[in-house]
């Protein structure tokens, strides 16, 4: 049985042309056949082995998990990496202060010398793929319960992982694939000294900000420049003034042909997440719980920010980049939560399982192995609903909401070790000392004004809007007996809180106690304990054998559908080309913004609107120089319609030859409903054009040591 689901699973995972080209996350190793040439077909003129290979260099090796949730390329044979401005806001902001202030003025490395290094950032280069399925599913029954399923599959994974590690200093995951039907395992060299080479100013990177987000016409040069180093041997190794530029074993050149509707394109990069074949329940609970809870909670949370941000420049840049995390997926699920409706998602998912009953009721066979499942779904999602809003809150306005909160969790460890008295004191300093550089970093941009509003406001709506019964036990009294004003209690609690005042945090790391009595480390721990209970109570039901039967029937029962694999943060190629869009009646975009547009959105001292003074003399001298397209004008962003989701962020956009024409950047408010279900009339991928980059880099910050080493050919 296991055999026959594997080989199914891969017969169905090389088929491409089941739907619109344009739709679909290809595990790029797979790509050959009929697929390379319906892509052949659309303009592409690399062979498989060029795309991807063991064996020789290929596109996949100069393509890097950025960060742990990024995509990146190489672009020199010095190991300079591309990224979004987004994905590199946070090293960004670290190395910024009120003196130094790279997140308004941008950041360039006249030299090498002047490359900054980050610590903890680290990229991954994809080395080896293996699918393991046999292997993992070896010893797995039909009859077995989803428990004993669960732990021969665990043990199974963690056997191969330490297997294929060895002593080697990789990076080894094994990745369930078509929810459990399929298992494959990446190995990955991890290299640990990433620096900061350029970003451009904030005007620039960060153009339309919160507004423009997720938007198309967007105007915006989402761009940042690392590189990575290694030991003098080329092998990964940790920040060292000893180390050198990697050797780039493939590197993109870049294009300036320039992009005209219908052109080919094809992205690499790291997709985190989608959920495009699942059950009508799970579409329902993101509409009606899961995505409102969400939005409630960080919109209390950014109104605070914005708040403090607006009254402190030095405020801003410490919360930059927390502000712009908190505020992307805001934004993504009012848009998420509009567009499943909009699209009518749930409406396409009840027809498809109505037509999977009717197939499945047709033959006995199918029958007796397939009934049932509905049923499973339908207790698992009436189960789920019950607590999603509790848990949601619980992290978003819990210990995921106060700053403070969320800084004591990471002393639960040490204060376990205290509270057990076995522990030695020698080792309690020990581990009291190796936290005090991460203290450090935090209190460096951390403003406890701000997150004392935050706390209040939060708490507030946690008591507000969570039933009774579900609120943590803390909270419950508190807000009983101040009617649900929490502003007595939370500036109590700063008043006397190591966790919110450095002076107070490091004369307790001299002299480590227990932190049960800490106001600040009681509520964390209270909320905690709560969500536990809460989550063990909901993990009482779940729906993974439903889950996986409805896999593997859906794609027994359409064998002509394109079933590629959801999206989990593993190396994907899709593929589509450059098109205007037409969204709504009497509604058309054109498929390229300019410089000009930017000049038009431009609104002097405003946070999301403002312009470089440089940007705007070039713009009013139309000195544009080669990058300028064939009208004169200067192409900052175009939209393709490849299939993305959050991961992909700063992967590149490669023309038919492979060039680099662009960087992926976002994707379009119509079709915010996409990591659910694919909209083929009017999804998009929003692209910063590689000519708007390379005048940023010449025209505007004139880093002629960076031109030096791309390779640009026309």
């Amino acid at each position: 049985m296991n055999k026959k689901i594997h080989l199914l699973c891969i017969a169905l995972m090389m088929l491409v042309l089941g739907a619109r080209a344009d739709e679909g996350m290809w595990l790029p190793y797979s790509i050959n056949g009929q697929s390379l040439a319906e892509m052949q077909r659309l303009g592409c003129k690399l062979t498989a082995d060029q795309i991807f290979s063991f064996n020789q260099p290929s596109l996949k090796d100069a393509i890097v998990q950025f960060g742990g949730g990024c995509t990146g390329e190489l672009i020199s044979p010095e190991g300079l990496i591309l990224t979004n401005h987004h994905c590199g806001l946070s090293q960004v902001q670290a190395h910024s202060s009120i003196e130094h202030d790279y997140l308004q003025d941008g950041f360039w490395a006249r030299s090498k010398e002047e490359e900054l290094p980050n610590e903890d950032l680290t990229v991954l280069f994809l080395n080896y793929i293996e699918d393991v399925s046999s292997i993992v599913l070896k010893d797995v029954t039909d009859n077995m319960s989803e428990t004993e399923r669960a732990k021969i599959i665990d043990n199974a994974c963690k056997k191969l992982k330490e297997e294929r590690k060895g002593k080697r200093d990789v990076v080894v995951e094994i990745v369930p694939f078509y929810h459990g039907n399929q298992y494959i395992l990446f190995i990955y060299d991890e290299y640990r000294d990433v620096r900061l080479v350029a970003c451009p100013p904030w005007g620039i990177g960060k153009f339309g900000a919160d507004t423009d987000n997720w938007t198309w016409p967007r105007h915006k040069g989402d761009f940042c420049i690392f590189r990575v180093y290694t030991a003098p041997d080329g092998s990964p190794a940790r920040y060292s003034k000893d180390n050198v530029p990697m050797k780039s074993k493939h590197y993109l050149p870049i294009s300036l042909k320039g992009v005209q509707p219908g052109d080919y394109t094809m992205i690499l990069g790291y997709p985190g997440s989608t959920d495009r074949y699942s059950y009508s329940g799970a579409v329902k609970n993101i509409i009606e719980l899961e995505g409102p809870a969400i939005v409630d909670c960080r919109t209390t949370k950014l109104n605070q920010y914005r708040k403090h941000m607006d009254a402190d420049p030095a405020v801003f840049i410490q919360y930059a980049s927390k502000q712009a995390s908190v505020s992307n997926y805001w934004k993504y699920y009012i848009g998420q939560v509009k567009q499943l409706q909009r699209n009518k998602v749930v409406e396409k998912r009840l027809a498809q399982e109505q037509d999977f009953r009717n197939w499945m009721n047709a033959d006995k066979d199918r029958k007796a192995k397939y009934d049932g499942i509905f049923e499973e779904f339908d207790q698992y999602w009436n189960h789920q609903n019950q607590y999603t809003k509790a848990l949601i809150y619980h992290r978003e306005a819990g210990w995921y909401g106060s700053e403070a909160v969320y800084f004591a969790l990471r002393f639960r460890q040490l204060n376990n070790m205290i509270e057990s008295k076995s522990a030695a004191q020698d080792m309690i300093k020990t581990r009291a000392n190796g936290m005090k550089k991460s203290v450090e970093a935090f209190f460096k941009d951390y403003n406890q004004a701000l997150d004392r509003d935050v706390t209040i406001a939060l708490l507030n709506l946690f008591y507000q809007d969570v039933n009774p019964d579900q609120l943590p036990s803390l909270i419950k009294k508190v807000g009983d007996k101040s009617h649900g004003d929490f502003t007595a209690f939370v500036n109590n609690a700063f008043a006397k809180s190591i966790f919110v005042d450095q002076d107070r945090m490091n004369a307790w790391l001299e002299n480590p106690k227990s932190l049960s009595k800490d106001p600040i480390y009681a509520l964390m721990y209270n909320i905690l304990s709560s969500y536990w209970d809460l989550g063990e109570k909901s993990e009482e039901m779940n729906c993974k054998r439903a889950d996986r039967l409805y896999m593997q029937g859906l794609m027994e029962m359409q064998k002509d559908r394109n079933f590629y694999p959801d999206a989990n943060f593993t190396m994907r190629l899709t593929y589509g080309s450059v098109q205007d869009c037409k969204p709504a009646n009497a509604v058309t975009y054109d498929y390229i913004t300019t410089l000009d547009g930017v000049m038009e959105k431009y609104v002097p001292g405003n946070w999301e609107f403002d312009v470089p003074k440089d940007l705007i003399k070039l713009w009013e001298n139309h000195d544009y120089g080669r990058y300028a397209d064939k009208n004169g004008d200067l192409v900052v962003n175009f939209i393709t319609t490849n299939d993305i989701t959050g991961g992909n962020s700063g992967s590149p956009v490669l023309d038919g030859e492979g060039n680099l024409i662009g960087l992926a950047f976002d994707g379009n408010w119509e079709a915010m409903s996409g990591d659910i279900s694919f909209e083929q009339e009017v999804q998009r991928t929003i692209c910063m054009d590689v000519r708007y980059l390379l005048f940023i880099i010449d025209k505007m910050a004139n880093a002629q040591n960076l031109m030096q080493e791309l390779k640009i050919v026309q």
